[in-house]
């Protein structure tokens, strides 16, 4: 005799009237947060592995971006599930769906350190310039979390390259 499979109901209901709206924004923030928990990761790997003159204060800098990617993450997530979608920051999904660009392993030097963080974030800025887009019609207080995300990490991407001038 075959049992039917009963369908999970999600136990948070959705502010969000319309489920395609849902649908779209979650998978914005799902987005958002496997970035924001693999920017943390490399700024760890960086943070423990920089070397050279500067290594003070670009070590120093990335514990700054460290505890900001952190933030952003736990905030993305919490709002995820205030919509009714569960947060997934499992290893495997943030190394399947993160679009931080690589960061090899093993020593670098301060300013390679600082060219990979500068690239990683002007990339990241540009991921979520296209989620807030994207959340225009579908989730106002969703965009307007992005918003504050992409201000602190434009800002965070300035500095990171203002110390690369000459």
């Amino acid at each position: 005799m075959a049992q039917k499979t009963a369908s999970k109901k999600a136990p948070i209901t959705s502010p969000l009237g319309d489920d395609q709206d849902r649908e779209i924004t979650g998978k914005v923030l799902q987005g958002t947060l496997v970035d924001m928990i693999d920017l943390h990761l490399v700024a760890k790997q960086a943070h423990w592995n920089v070397v050279g003159r500067l290594f003070h204060d670009v070590h120093l800098h990335l514990d700054e971006l460290v505890t900001t990617a952190r933030g952003f993450a736990d905030d993305v997530a919490e709002r995820a599930a205030a919509i009714g979608i569960s947060p997934d920051g499992r290893a495997p999904t943030v190394a399947d769906g993160s679009g931080v660009p690589k960061f090899d392993s093993n020593w670098r030097s301060d300013r390679e350190v600082v060219e990979a963080i500068t690239t990683t974030l002007a990339e990241l800025n540009r991921r979520l310039r296209e989620r807030i887009d994207e959340t225009d019609k579908t989730d106002l207080v969703t965009q307007d979390l992005l918003i504050g995300i992409a201000r602190e990490l434009e800002k965070s991407h300035w500095m990171w390259q203002a110390q690369l001038a000459e």
